[in-house]
């Protein structure tokens, strides 16, 4: 299918699909997305089998539209609001379901990564870990860029459970993490970077922090889950992650551990350079992604959408109730 869907052109339209990169087995590079093109039912399939097939897609040389962001989003499901009403709406009532995902400068997290100090940064992680239901997918486009860095990180979980030790695999493949609402780095337990350092969080997301730390149920996942195509994938979220259920010990928390720097040690990623007329959707149960930080004295402006749905495998620790809160997309 892969060879397929890769070769594959529209007789109908000038929608051309091309391997993201030649050296990664997921990613789609897709052409000639317009308003009309999308019209076309064989389009919206080819466009829907090339992300089932690659885990994420990027549309490039699109025109910066919201009206064409959620056209595109909605070709692979309903679009999920933001539960949180202060969330800028990028798009209003014109393009409903656009976020506005941006900070003025030096307002956000301010961190130190490989001796560098860069705000924006986020460490690998899958979307609403902390919530029992997955969002299927998310869309991203720049709004405004930044002269360096800034980048946006995607990887494969199926090839990240290829490239897992064979004995690490054997452990955690039938293992569920626990997952909280705690965006607060310095408060990372698993796989964070050697060097690293918290100068400032991010100012308007504390008290979010505190009362989903303190008053929320804990999620859980599995760190290893079965497509229906049979391609195993490794999905754990470094950050956010509390533990291993029923294994919150010394040993427990060596294995999550031991596979979360082997698995960022062995990680093939692709880093997206944006510019104004691109366009990224990404698989959020196959999929990790991370940001690489830029200056904080920049100001960088994402609009995103988010697609709903649930891969179904995700629940409270303890058949708890959920919350609001817990609807948000990080």
């Amino acid at each position: 299918m892969c060879g397929r869907i890769i070769r594959e052109e529209s007789a109908m339209s000038a929608i051309h699909v091309a391997p993201l990169r030649a050296d990664l087995t997921f990613g789609a590079r897709v052409t000639g997305v317009t308003l009309d093109t999308l019209a076309d039912p064989e389009v919206r399939s080819l466009l829907r089998d090339t992300f089932e097939e690659r885990g994420m897609i990027l549309f490039e040389d699109v025109e910066p539209d919201g009206g064409l962001q959620v056209a595109i989003s909605t070709v692979f499901g309903p679009l999920k609001d933001h539960p949180i009403p202060t969330v800028p709406r990028a798009g209003g009532a014109l393009h409903p379901g656009v976020i506005e995902i941006g900070q003025e400068p030096r307002e956000g997290n301010i961190v130190i990564v490989d001796g560098k100090e860069v705000t924006s940064w986020l460490p690998w992680h899958f979307d609403h870990c902390y919530n029992n239901k997955l969002n299927r997918a998310g869309v991203l486009r720049c709004i405004t860029g930044v002269r360096e860095g800034g980048q946006t990180g995607f990887a494969d979980g199926i090839d990240l459970h290829r490239a897992l030790s064979p004995e690490l695999r054997r452990q955690i493949e039938d293992r569920n993490v626990l997952y909280s609402l705690n965006l607060r780095f310095r408060d990372m337990r698993f796989g964070l970077a050697e060097g690293f350092r918290e100068i400032q969080p991010h100012k308007r997301l504390q008290e979010t922090i505190d009362y989903g730390k303190n008053n929320l149920p804990r999620a859980v996942h599995p760190a290893v889950w079965t497509r229906d195509d049979g391609a195993k994938v490794l999905h754990i979220s470094p950050w956010m992650a509390e533990g291993i259920e029923d294994a919150e010990t010394p040993a427990g928390d060596a294995l999550l551990e031991a596979v979360c720097r082997e698995m960022l040690a062995t990680i093939t990623p692709y880093f997206h350079t944006w510019r104004p007329t691109d366009m990224v959707i990404w698989d959020n149960v196959r999929m990790l992604h991370a940001v690489n930080g830029h200056d904080p004295d920049e100001r960088r402006v994402m609009h995103r959408t988010t697609i709903e749905g649930d891969y179904g495998l995700g629940y409270f620790e303890n058949n708890a109730e959920g919350h609001r809160l817990l609807e948000m997309t990080v």
